[in-house]
């Protein structure tokens, strides 16, 4: 749609006829003497005359005036609303990457995976959920390492963890260090809400730092962690099931969750951990209130050279004449 930035132009569409109307009349050299001002005196003249008709010359130099009124109205076409990314939160997501997570526990799509491949496939679609977000990685074995900064390019941090690799960190778990990497990538985030997603199979056997010292600074710096425990459930063996030991230490992860205002899960399957971070999207919901701009396409250019035209016409017209009237 087509919309004026300046309308209050259109106030000066009278200006010529009551300049007509109320000025006195113009003497030779008394003033600069304009084609266009010509045309719509002897418009005036007719209109003395019981309102003769417009000839098209007086109605071109109207035109003229009018094209010019138009252009300087600023009129700008607008395009369709275009929706701005918003970071409602900056959400980090530490995803542990030890030996143990090579286990081959897990099923997607009917196909027996290990458990980084599970985690891979149901993050995955948790992170391209989060629309308005800025996601960051972090992986983390012996040590953690930021994979991907937060950004807001949803698509490049889920490739990302798609192309993780178990033992890319080391073999153990530093679950303190990760917690504490995370902080410090969040601690100067101008967001409202920070966040850190953990998910790890295992116990804190590396690192430098202590989980609960991590949580303890997390939490001073206002950072929420909701943490996973993932994998250690029952499969059947010969007919009977077997028990399989989880060597997570649920009662720290409760802890580290409950310290910074967030929440732990339990996650045996492929399918509750996809639930997990389903009930992740209603305890961090996506915003809704994304601003949205339409652009806008500057079209005063047109009837400004269509007015130009159009006057350069009527004054090689009136040249034309001129000179076919000398000859004559």
């Amino acid at each position: 749609m087509i919309q004026l930035l300046w309308p209050w132009w259109l106030a000066a569409l009278p200006l010529p006829w009551l300049m007509l109307r109320w000025a006195p009349p113009v003497r030779s050299g008394q003033a600069v003497h304009l084609p266009i001002h010509a045309e719509l005196a002897q418009a005036a003249a007719a209109d003395t005359q019981r309102r003769r008709r417009l000839n098209a010359r007086q109605l071109a130099a109207g035109l003229v005036w009018a094209l010019l009124v138009f252009a300087a109205c600023r009129p700008v076409w607008l395009g369709e609303p275009i929706r701005l990314p918003t970071s409602g939160r900056d959400l980090m997501l530490a995803v542990d990457v030890s030996g143990s997570m090579e286990e081959a526990d897990m099923e997607v799509a009917g196909r027996r995976v290990n458990r980084l491949r599970a985690v891979q496939s149901v993050a995955t679609d948790f992170i391209q959920r989060r629309t308005g977000d800025r996601v960051g990685l972090i992986l983390f074995g012996d040590r953690a390492y930021v994979y991907s900064p937060l950004s807001l390019d949803r698509e490049t941090v889920a490739t990302l963890l798609g192309d993780a690799l178990v033992g890319l960190a080391g073999q153990k778990t530093a679950i303190g260090d990760a917690i504490g990497l995370a902080a410090k990538r969040l601690q100067d985030s101008p967001a409202k809400e920070r966040v850190l997603v953990l998910l790890t199979d295992g116990v804190n056997t590396a690192g430098e730092l202590e989980p609960d010292k991590a949580a303890e600074l997390a939490a001073t710096l206002g950072i929420r962690i909701h943490t996973i425990g993932f994998g250690g459930g029952t499969r059947a063996l010969g007919g009977f099931f077997q028990i399989q030991q989880a060597q997570i230490d649920e009662r720290q992860l409760q802890h580290i969750a409950e310290q910074t205002g967030g929440r732990y899960f339990r996650a045996r399957d492929t399918d509750e951990l996809e639930a997990i971070y389903r009930l992740l999207d209603d305890i961090e919901p996506v915003e809704v209130d994304a601003l949205s701009v339409r652009p806008q396409d500057e079209l005063f250019l047109w009837p400004l050279a269509a007015a130009g035209l159009l006057a350069t016409t009527l004054l090689l017209l009136r040249r034309w004449r001129e000179q076919r009237g000398a000859r004559a």
